[in-house]
């Protein structure tokens, strides 16, 4: 029987969904299909992740809806996977992510 031999475990990956992370202000521009179960889907996402969106616009433009969602608390990251879930789900056309704190920053260093 063999001995048993040490084994290299490589190094851990960085953990993205820590809170020491830098935390960003996510706004998530959605369009989709107007289908009566839509809206709760997209807001599913976030509370299967005990998220709670800081603000939400809906509006119905004849068989579209066009849903403005802000979350604040995300990393980076964790924004673009929970856009990425979003651009899945069926009905859903497009999907926008904009990190608010960098737009607001940008005019402000151009300024300098």
């Amino acid at each position: 029987m063999p001995h048993l031999e040490a084994v290299n475990t490589p190094l851990n990956r960085a953990d993205v969904w820590n809170v020491n992370n830098v935390h960003c202000l996510a706004q998530y521009q959605i369009l989709a299909e107007a289908e009566p179960d839509l809206l709760v889907r997209v807001l599913n996402l976030f509370a299967l992740q005990f998220l709670t969106p800081e603000q939400v616009n809906v509006q119905r433009m004849d068989d579209l809806l066009s849903i403005d969602l802000v979350m604040g608390g995300l990393s980076w990251h964790r924004a673009q996977v929970i856009a990425e879930k979003l651009r899945n789900l069926i009905s859903v056309c497009s999907v926008n992510l904009q990190n608010t704190d960098t737009a607001w920053a940008e005019p402000a260093q151009a300024a300098g």
